[in-house]
């Protein structure tokens, strides 16, 4: 299973974003966003999934990066 963090374009838009993943019961935990990774609002979503991520990406969604080590990987961008 990858891991994965979400950026969003307003905190409202990580908030749905984590209350989606939970209605799918997969675990989402809201975070600061790490200083290698650009956002406009701060607030990321780190959670694993071992499906395709396109499942999950909304109009709230400014990047998707996979997890790699201490690495981050784009992959999904608006």
């Amino acid at each position: 299973m990858s891991e994965y963090v979400a950026i969003f374009f307003t905190h409202s838009g990580a908030i749905k974003f984590d209350r989606k993943l939970k209605s799918y019961n997969i675990e989402c935990e809201l975070m600061p966003v790490p200083r290698k990774l650009s956002s406009n609002c701060g607030i990321g979503a780190k959670f694993k999934y071992d499906k395709d991520i396109i499942d999950l990406i909304d109009e709230e969604i400014e990047k998707i990066f996979i997890v790699e080590g201490k690495e981050y990987k784009l992959v999904y961008s608006e």
